[in-house]
């Protein structure tokens, strides 16, 4: 109804109006409901995703340290071993000191690969 018509009935009731009333008096009430349910439940499982993704990404960052430990670990002892060597005068020719040095350069490379190919399948 336009403004016109307004004045000239007051008592007239507009499409707003009634859906107005409606709303207060409940006749929507099931329809909201039903959109309240299923926003919830869509809610619910994108939190659920979300969930999923951070604790994925969680396992992931545990895996590489867990990793990188250990190939400290076994690399401690290895790099003790070449300092020592290396400390006390030994020839650094000596075929156990380069097997030894090999070994400590060969495994954080090797690592470092693992680290990237796992990155990168899981990028694409």
């Amino acid at each position: 109804m336009s403004l016109m018509e307004k004045t000239r009935f007051p008592g007239a009731i507009t499409d707003a109006d009634r859906q107005l009333l409606s709303a207060l008096s409940g006749k929507e009430a099931e329809r909201e409901r039903d959109v309240a349910f299923r926003t919830r439940r869509v809610v619910a499982a994108s939190l659920g995703v979300l969930r999923d993704q951070k604790e994925g990404r969680k396992r992931g960052r545990a895996l590489a340290l867990a990793a990188i430990l250990m190939v400290i670990l076994a690399l401690g002892p290895l790099v003790w071993h070449l300092v020592d060597e290396l400390m006390a005068g030994e020839n650094p020719s000596d075929m156990a000191i380069q097997v030894t040095l090999l070994v400590c350069l060969l495994w954080p490379a090797l690592l470092a690969a693992s680290l990237v190919a796992g990155w990168m399948r899981k990028g694409s």
